[in-house]
């Protein structure tokens, strides 16, 4: 658990990438919407990737995922310090090291859905703020490396900082070992064909028979994409993905036009990171709570709406002082609804299907992530502002809990009337019985009765 923790403070460093964002703007002088594909490509393959990650950690194991992402990742920040053009930025900083940090999500999330199983919310909460500690420290850290080193020295520092994942993965134990028993005939059919005391065909069918188990559980693992409910979640992640990366990519470049000073804009991030660790570890203790626990789903509607209603205010703040209590508010509700997505997840699929289904949630995400920074710039070179930007963001993740609230209702309404339906038929049956029994019993005492008269 804590070498997860510590995996996430290196993991998430892809939120303080909007630090760069200005120095990026300013050095290759393009505009908003063309910065903004490296912090939406970071994300994009990050998501896009997670089912990659999941697979080498189901088919191979999560130690050689998360080591060869932290590798990936490293090189991708290493070699971004060399950048001469936003076009180099995209391939090594957007797509090598989200791929990275793909191969390092998915693995490191579910590795703790196999320890805890009491208290799994509170266990993916305390997980999962290690993002939040990631963004609280690195965000003012990054601002220093960038004013004493520039942009390029912070990044290979950085580079240097991410190599530890290699180091992180190491220290990912399995659970338990696998029964070397359902591997022993296979292997003594092997060794018999090596041999020639054994026809070539029995080992023939042997890998027809492994090849068409492997293929049947590869679909087993994905037949949760069947049901209704992960259907309507689904479909929740991508309003949710299309507004949760917005307020991450503008919010210090928001500061900084309406006059907030870089240090101040930085500190709004390790505001929002602190907050966000509170998030995590609170609403994950409260939703394992006795009263709480069969209403984790509408804790989790409640966080992503109240996020959204966030976003829809933060035009109005124009000051650091004011935008300090944005920075809170989403934070908190933004490491809420984090820690709530295995859980809710795993309500929906089981820990059967969690590895696969996450891998899947994730990668509904990426599509957004990779559109919804460039769309936000975009309305800023427009309209002049970013009013556009964050209301399109905060309805983003308000359609997102409405969507889910609205299946609920309608689940419960079709319980009910399925409930009323189905009980006025029994008791029609058992009225039934009871007076073709009665009838019965009537006819046969007076055929007792005429049998004594005779």
């Amino acid at each position: 658990m804590e070498s997860d923790t510590h995996f996430k403070i290196e993991l998430l460093l892809c939120r303080c990438i909007s630090i760069f964002f200005v120095e990026f703007q300013i050095h290759f002088g393009h505009d908003y919407s063309r910065t903004a594909w490296i912090h939406s490509l970071v994300d994009c393959t990050t998501m896009l990737c997670a089912p990659l990650g999941s697979l080498i950690g189901n088919r191979l194991s999560c130690r050689i995922a998360v080591i060869l992402g932290g590798f990936l990742a490293s090189t991708g920040l290493v070699l971004s310090s060399f950048a001469t053009s936003l076009e180099y930025l995209y391939l090594t900083l957007g797509t090598m090291t989200g791929v990275g940090f793909a191969l390092c999500y998915t693995p490191a999330i579910a590795m703790v859905g196999t320890y805890f199983s009491e208290r799994k919310a509170l266990a993916y909460g305390i997980a999962m703020s290690g993002s939040g500690i990631g963004t609280f420290v690195l965000a003012p850290v990054v601002q220093l490396l960038i004013d004493h080193y520039s942009w390029r020295g912070a990044l290979l520092i950085l580079g240097g900082l991410v190599s530890n994942l290699c180091v992180c993965g190491a220290l990912l134990r399995p659970v338990g070992i696998k029964d070397e028993g359902e591997s022993a005939p296979a292997m003594a059919e092997t060794e018999k064909a090596a041999d020639g005391s054994a026809p070539a065909a029995a080992l023939v069918s042997s890998k027809d028979r492994q090849h068409s188990c492997f293929c049947f559980q590869s679909l087993q693992e994905y037949s949760f994409l069947l049901m209704p409910d992960f259907i309507v979640l689904a479909a929740s992640f991508l309003f949710l993905a299309n507004g949760c990366s917005v307020p991450f990519v503008y919010l210090v470049p928001y500061a900084l036009s309406v006059g907030v000073h870089h240090q101040q804009a930085a500190f709004l991030m390790s505001i929002l990171g602190v907050i966000d660790i509170v998030g995590n570890i609170t609403f994950g203790w409260l939703t394992d709570q006795r009263c709480l626990k069969k209403y984790r789903n509408v804790c989790y509607m409640v966080a992503v709406g109240m996020e959204g209603l966030c976003c829809l205010f933060i035009p109005l703040l124009r000051s650091f002082p004011l935008l300090v209590p944005f920075s809170v508010l989403y934070g908190y509700f933004d490491g809420a609804y984090v820690a709530l997505i295995p859980v809710v997840t795993s309500d929906v699929v089981g820990n059967d299907y969690l590895s696969s289904a996450l891998g899947v949630a994730y990668f509904l995400h990426a599509i957004p992530y990779l559109i919804s920074p460039p769309i936000g710039g975009w309305l800023v070179d427009q309209t002049g502002s970013y009013m556009s930007t964050f209301f399109l963001s905060g309805f983003s993740l308000i359609s997102s809990s409405l969507l889910l609230s609205a299946a609920m209702v309608i689940r419960r309404c079709q319980r009910t009337r399925t409930y009323t339906t189905n009980s006025d038929p029994k008791l029609d049956t058992c009225q039934s019985k009871h007076t073709d029994c009665y009838k019965a019993s009537h006819e046969e005492s007076k055929l007792t009765a005429n049998v004594l008269s005779l």
